[in-house]
């Protein structure tokens, strides 16, 4: 067997399946594209879930990668254990509805023994316990004696996760020989020791789970092939492990030779020698995808690997910064598979120096004051760090939680995790809430200020709407970056650029960035300081760095749509001098694609006859036609010229004047359509007033004027189909309707007179005189208020002259109504104290006039207590 190298092996694999029929990829980036579900790629099948899924379709339903993958979950345990990395390639080969177990089992086996060279008596198959097509492919066709096939359970075998696709698999294990074991008896394929080193795994996609242990056999099976390049490399190269096979060894060896120190030698240095090695591979590949480094995310992963590193390459003795140095050497090892690495490498060794300097300044007071914390522990018989503390340590001295929780197992110490979350939580609210200053996409206006203030941006937009230039800054919503990634939010500054940024009340542009490795929705154009334009949106695809060649490209309908609505500003404003006079000056504007709004002096609301003749007038100028014309003049040509100039502005010597035809010429920076009739029509929505002596008017043309047509269209529809007729008939239905709704509260209103006198039943027996005075306190069931008062006009009808009570109980709870003739007040009878004195034992309170007064109340178990305490109240009142 040829000791073949890890880019041979490489090589090798993806030029024996290109032999096969397969399309060889090249590795998709780190970060993931459309999928929330990943923070970063961690396995050959996650960027191509699309395929299997069948939201997208494949270039080719046979196709090979060798895919970079990030895995952090054993993060801890990297470099105490030869095992663990964060960092590794997998080699797969992959089918969409093509070929299925039959060929990935020939071809593993060919490539295993044939192309690579592995003994075939030292290989060992595995499949899934049901799986017997698999165990007679292995046992007939390849010639595996039975008893060299392993059967084993849902734990090895089959690949599950949650709902979905799903499916067995068949793994291929090496015999390393004896020197790698455990030297227990019964040791074999499946043992946790590292002689049997499992080197493939076939998985076969062929059922649909629903999660809940149901499986239906898919149509499109699909195979699913996964292999750690340097776990292939450890069995052909026959050493101890990862950190042993000759690309990661060299690396390894330029640490040892920064750090004066050996591999193998010390324990300790041992551990510190691999985590640098696996954390340096891991930072050069994430920077080279433009992860940048960041306290959110995969920023935050690359920021803990990265300082990880840099306190390792401490405590082995090397001095000053290093990481750029050892990501030279991994860039140079791992280039033949991977060319971007070359091509992105000024940018990675530069963010690796910047974030190595930003650690370096404060690491030495961090660690002084982790071991003064450390001593305070002891001292209090602690053995557990604040998660204040913890959060101090992250906040100001730039310690990710893992490196304090590393530093102090070291020393048995622990943190309080719970703790330094709740710190961390309070700390971005508290962030949140400081934040007053910002654009719409929420970045910190300080992040503007920190761009190098000798670029500026030229502006092309009024010839095209695209033009060729260099990205010369990059900021995220925090930061200024290098690059910006798949998914990302951030501020892209060019040095020319065709969008128009917002400015005099026109909105900024929208459209794409595009460059070779990225694609960047603009969603806002705004100008920052120094003559800059900031293009703000998000990565849709790839990633975009400083110094990339771009090509702008402005959303053109949403450009013709903003020319259209800033154009028709004009005609209006000449066309509300000519109807109200040339006391009309502008006030402020604002245009965008949707709409147009116009504020102006004038001092008394519009009639609905000037807004017709205003309306009419713009519509006029757009039906003729009139060429919109731009020239740039100076201030003193313009004014003569007749050019509207805006009252309070400020400007320079030479200016930009826009004409249109002979009706309007204004001072004007903004971007308009090319002559009037392109604006279609024109629409005055609202007339208001804003302030003393400023009006607004809201309008709408061309597109946006059509979909509101459309949707006020689609309301009259949707209201004459409730009222069960046609739009036409509309007005005459809702007409008809009001008058039913009269007839019907009449009639209404009559029902509850009737049922409130049938409730009330025939009462004047329950008559009573109280000082002469005839008093009567009745209760009633479901009767409201107004009920009430119709009744107690009733009842004193029948009385005469004297005072009523009625309480009723409706829904749980009381309406009380007390009323008192003209003869009883003036014997000293009044309502409204009478309801004071009485609605407290049911529960309420409430008062009126002498004559009529009433209450509510929440507690009907104390009406007869309250209708027992009138006559008494009523006797006190009386003279």
């Amino acid at each position: 067997m040829n000791n073949y190298g890890v880019n041979e092996l490489r090589r090798m694999y993806l030029e024996f399946f290109e032999s096969k029929g397969h399309l060889a990829m090249k590795s998709f980036s780190l970060v993931p594209h459309n999928d929330n579900s990943l923070l970063l790629i961690n396995s050959g099948m996650a960027p191509l879930k699309p395929y299997f899924t069948g939201q997208e379709l494949p270039p080719r339903k046979r196709v090979t990668t060798c895919q970079k993958c990030i895995r952090t979950g054993d993060i801890e345990n990297v470099g105490k254990t030869a095992r663990h990395g964060t960092f590794f390639e997998m080699l797969g080969n992959f089918s969409f509805g093509d070929y299925f177990k039959n060929e990935a089992i020939h071809w593993s086996w060919e490539f295993l023994t044939e192309v690579v060279g592995l003994d075939p008596d030292r290989l060992y198959p595995s499949v899934y316990l049901d799986d017997d097509e698999a165990f007679e492919i292995w046992n007939n066709d390849i010639g595996i004696a039975p008893e060299r096939i392993f059967r084993f359970g849902k734990e090895d075998n089959f690949w599950e996760h949650g709902a979905g696709p799903c499916g067995p698999c068949s793994e291929i294990y090496y015999d390393r020989g004896e020197k790698y074991g455990c030297k227990k008896p019964g040791c074999t394929v499946g043992c946790d020791c590292d002689r049997y080193m499992e080197v493939w795994n076939n998985v076969f996609t062929q059922f649909e789970s629903n999660g809940q242990g149901k499986y239906e056999e898919l149509k499109q099976k699909n195979i699913d092939t996964g292999m750690g390049l340097e776990r292939l490399a450890v069995v052909v190269q026959d050493v101890d492990s990862i950190f042993d096979v000759d690309t990661i060894k060299a690396l390894l060896n330029r640490v040892a030779k920064l750090s004066n120190t050996e591999y193998k030698k010390d324990g300790d240095v041992d551990v510190s020698l691999r985590l640098i090695t696996d954390h340096v591979r891991s930072c050069t590949f994430m920077i080279s995808d433009g992860i940048m480094p960041s306290n959110e995310g995969r920023g935050y992963v690359l920021r803990r690997l990265l300082r990880r590193a840099a306190r390792h390459g401490r405590l082995i003795g090397i001095k000053g910064k290093f990481l750029a140095d050892l990501s030279t050497t991994a860039i140079e090892l791992s280039k033949d598979g991977y060319p971007e690495l070359e091509e992105k490498k000024a940018m990675i060794l530069k963010v690796l120096t910047q974030e190595e300097d930003k650690f370096n300044k404060t690491i030495d007071q961090g660690l002084a004051i982790l071991n003064e914390l450390e001593e305070d522990m002891v001292k209090k018989g602690s053995r557990v760090l604040t998660g204040e503390d913890a959060f101090k340590l992250y906040d100001t001295y730039g310690f990710p939680l893992d490196l304090t929780l590393e530093i102090l197992e070291e020393k048995q110490f622990g943190v309080d995790e719970a703790g330094f979350k709740v710190a961390m939580q309070k700390q971005r609210e508290t962030a949140r809430n400081a934040r007053k200053t910002t654009n719409y996409m929420g970045a910190d206006v300080t992040v503007y200020q920190s761009i190098d203030p000798t670029l500026t941006t030229e502006f092309t937009g009024y010839d095209s709407l695209a033009c060729d230039t260099v990205i010369t800054a990059l900021t995220s919503e925090s930061d200024l970056v290098e690059a910006l990634t798949d998914g990302e939010t951030g501020t892209i500054v060019t040095e020319k650029t065709s969008f128009y940024g917002t400015m005099g009340g026109q909105q900024g542009d929208t459209g794409m960035i595009i460059c070779e490795t990225g694609e960047f929705k603009v969603e806002d154009t705004i100008h920052l300081q120094g003559g800059k334009v900031g293009h703000v949106g998000r990565v849709v695809k790839g990633m975009l760095q400083t110094g990339d060649k771009v090509n702008c490209m402005v959303c053109e309908k949403n450009r013709q749509n903003i020319g259209k609505n800033h154009s028709a500003t004009h005609l209006l404003q000449k066309a509300l001098r000519t109807v109200l006079g040339n006391h009309v000056e502008q006030a402020g504007s604002l245009v965008d694609g949707d709409r147009l709004r116009f504020d102006f002096t004038h001092f008394s609301a519009l009639t609905p006859e000037e807004i017709d003749k205003v309306e009419a007038l713009v519509n006029g100028k757009i039906k003729e036609s009139l060429p919109v014309q731009t020239e740039i003049m100076s201030l003193d040509e313009a004014k003569k010229s007749g050019a509207m100039a805006l009252f309070g502005e400020k400007y320079g010597d030479s200016v930009r004047v826009v004409r249109m035809g002979d009706f309007s010429t204004e001072l004007c920076g903004g971007t308009h359509i090319s002559n009037t009739g392109v604006i279609e029509s024109f629409k005055i929505l609202s007339e208001t007033g804003i302030a003393a002596g400023v009006r607004r008017i809201e309008a709408l043309t061309g597109d946006g004027l059509m979909n509101y047509y459309k949707e006020t269209e689609l309301a009259l529809h949707e209201a004459a189909k409730t009222a069960k007729t046609t739009p036409a008939s509309l007005t005459a239905k809702i007409e008809s309707l009001l008058e039913e709704i009269k007839t019907l509260h009449s009639e209404n209103e009559k029902l509850k007179s009737k049922l409130a006198n049938d409730s009330l039943g025939d009462v004047m027996d329950q008559v009573t005189e109280v000082k002469g005075m005839k008093v009567l306190a009745v209760k009633v069931l479901d009767v409201d208020m107004n009920g009430l008062r119709n009744l107690g006009d009733q009842l004193k009808d029948k009385l005469g002259e004297g005072v009523i009570v009625i309480a009723s109980i409706q829904d749980g709870k009381v309406n009380l109504m007390a009323a008192v003739t003209e003869e009883a007040q003036k014997k000293g009878a009044h309502a409204g104290n009478l309801i004071k004195a009485i609605a407290s034992l049911v529960g309420g309170g409430g008062g009126g006039r002498p004559n009529m007064a009433q209450a509510g109340g929440k507690n009907p178990a104390g009406v007869d207590a309250c209708l027992s305490k009138v006559s008494e109240v009523v006797a006190e009142q009386l003279y």
